[in-house]
């Protein structure tokens, strides 16, 4: 019977060839080309602050403030209009005898051998070739004692090589790039995602000056620069800044709940973390827990934290090409492990400052014994909601969850995956038919969440719909376990569904004001009208759409006013929520403190905000 079988499947089994033919080898500039993820992560539009057109300018950057750590240019200017970048520093200027090889040749640069160069952003020699390989227009040119010469490329073809000519320009490096509108399409560079960018690279290189379209920016105090101008709160005591020839660090907290840190690795925003940023979650615990002598929870240590860290690692070794995410265990070959570098640091440091600083020592007791006390007041009703909660999940008939999710240790799409939170049935079963059901989840809320304004976080545990949403999330000990990388708030565009949205910001803000900080929460923009003939369907989301829509369609088209979600179909809404969904990120600035925002739009200033709203009032006609 076995001979008989194996004889059957050798006759149905297709003939498959395998030959010297199907073995190829990609020029480099293919294989970017073909994987840019690889490279430089998702590509996207440039509406998120990691999209690919962002990584390309910082690859390009990266170069220049290795010049400037070498000691070499206190100035970069940038520019961008229109979609064209151009970078020009004022280092030494790449060797004119090599500036094709560095921009054209993979794993070419000078920063393997040399010493100097061990703790440097980029180590890897691929950085502006996959600049180049994704970009329609790519010029690099150098300026160097006297002499220049420059390289112009399309998609790393060289187009145009000019000869090495004398020139009176200063030293350095210019590129221009203008990123490829075949693989980034429809994209544009937004100021506050570059700005954001730009402010980093200055608070992590005191000194140093960039230019970015005539507006400066410099920072004197490093570290503490970039807490102050990222803090919502107010910290409870001043800035803790502590440093060494490769660490340095600042701490504070606030009334807020959650945590929040800002890591970077030679100068590479860590924006997932890595072993860096986990040894000195732990390690700063540990210091603060023995300072007291007091058998303190670290949670109850941390809760309110304010804090960042940045470290320089020699050959650094990363989870992605991104560089978002440290995995290397030591500070460098032969050196101490990552965890006892940071760890002796802070021993000798932190405990010196706090010895020294008793004003500030006191307002951080008083702030962990805060938190303790709320901590056993709420511990009874958190195991009953935790138990409830999970409970709850193993038939949650809110949640409609999807298959791939943020945390997988494994996708190249998981910054897809994404979770509306929707109120009322009919809405949430639309999305629920047309969604994708690998990267999309639906919550759906019943009513009106509650005001949790001014509320402890006991509401989260009392409260059915907050407790679900946040076990749905897994968001309750921190971003580390966070299920969906994009959490979209999908309500009505009216009245009540605007109430919802503050609502559900207010809890957010309140409880867990990193997910907005992190560029997490989003609303979901869905449009005001359908206008149509028997050829086509245009969908218009403004007053100003629907005209031209109206003016293209001509001949008395079908308009049609959407009330709610509820209202669009689900075949519809596989326009809204697929790949041309429209959202808007809610995104914080550092003038938006949180407790007065949330106690002006929230609280029980009744006649304040009534004069607001009629100051503010806008009446629009028919």
């Amino acid at each position: 019977m076995e001979k008989e079988y194996m004889e059957e499947e050798k006759i149905d089994l297709p003939e498959i060839n395998y030959s010297d033919d199907d073995i190829k080898t990609l020029d480099w500039q293919e294989h970017i080309r073909r994987r840019p993820g690889m490279y430089i992560g998702k590509l996207g539009d440039g509406s998120s602050a990691d999209d690919g057109i962002y990584v390309l300018l910082k690859e390009v950057l990266d170069n220049s403030i290795d010049e400037y750590m070498m000691g070499f240019g206190k100035t970069i200017d940038v520019t961008i209009e229109e979609g064209k970048v151009k970078v020009r520093d004022h280092g030494r200027g790449v060797p004119l005898g090599k500036v094709k090889d560095v921009s054209s040749k993979m794993n070419t640069g000078a920063k393997y051998d040399s010493k100097a160069f061990k703790k440097s952003v980029g180590l890897n020699g691929v950085g502006i070739k996959a600049v180049n390989a994704l970009s329609n227009h790519f010029t690099i040119q150098s300026f160097r004692d006297g002499q220049t010469t420059a390289v112009e490329y399309s998609r790393a073809i060289v187009t145009q090589e000019s000869s090495i000519q004398p020139t009176t320009y200063e030293n350095g490096t210019s590129i221009e790039f203008i990123p490829d509108d075949a693989i980034f399409t429809n994209y544009a560079f937004r100021d506050d995602y570059v700005e954001s960018l730009l402010k980093n690279y200055v608070f992590l290189n005191t000194g140093l000056t960039i230019i970015y379209n005539g507006k400066k920016f410099f920072s004197k105090n490093g570290l503490v620069d970039l807490l102050n101008e990222n803090m919502t709160s107010e910290p409870l005591y001043p800035i803790i800044h502590i440093k060494d020839e490769d660490i340095e660090v600042v701490i504070t907290h606030t009334d807020q709940y959650g945590e929040e840190y800002y890591s970077f690795v030679n100068g590479q925003h860590t924006t997932q973390g890595g072993t860096h940023q986990s040894a000195f979650r732990e390690s700063l615990s540990r210091v603060i827990k023995e300072f007291y002598n007091k058998n303190f929870d670290y949670a109850d240590i941390r809760s309110g934290i304010v804090a960042a860290i940045s470290v320089k690692v020699e050959e650094p070794v990363f989870e992605s090409q991104t560089k978002t995410k440290l995995g290397s265990k030591d500070m460098g070959p032969g050196g101490p492990s990552v965890q006892k570098f940071i760890g002796d640091f802070l021993k000798k440091e932190l405990d010196n400052y706090l010895h020294k600083h008793a004003e500030t020592s006191d307002a951080l007791l008083k702030k962990i014994l805060e938190s303790e006390k709320e901590r056993k007041a709420i511990a009874g009703v958190t195991k009953l909601a935790r138990e409830r909660a999970k409970k709850a999940n193993l038939h949650n008939k809110k949640l409609r969850d999807c298959r791939i999710h943020y945390n997988d240790s494994k996708g190249d799409n998981l910054d897809e995956t994404s979770i509306f939170i929707t109120e009322g049935d009919s809405a949430s079963g639309s999305i629920t038919k047309s969604r994708n059901p690998n990267l999309q989840a639906v919550f759906s809320l019943r009513g009106k969440p509650l005001n949790s304004f001014g509320l402890t976080k006991k509401i989260v545990y009392e409260n059915e719909e907050f407790n679900l949403l946040q076990a749905a999330l897994n968001i309750e000990d921190g971003l580390d376990g966070l299920r969906y990388n994009k959490i979209i708030i999908a309500t009505d565009a009216d009245t009540d569904g605007m109430h919802i949205r503050l609502l559900l910001l207010t809890f957010f803000l309140q409880f867990f004001p990193d997910l907005i900080k992190k560029n997490h929460v989003y609303i979901l923009q869905t449009p005001l009208f359908r206008v149509r003939n028997k050829k086509e369907t245009i969908y218009c989301y403004t007053e100003e759409e629907r005209i031209n829509a109206i003016n293209k369609l001509g001949a008395n088209p079908e308009i049609t006013r959407f009330k709610g979600l509820g209202e669009i179909s689900p075949d519809e809404f596989t326009h809204f929520i697929g790949k041309d969904i429209r959202l808007d990120r809610v995104s914080m600035k550092k003038e938006d403190l949180v407790t007065n925002m949330l106690n002006f739009y929230m609280g029980k200033n009744t006649p304040e905000r009534q004069e607001f709203i009629i100051d503010n009032l806008v009446i629009e006609e028919d």
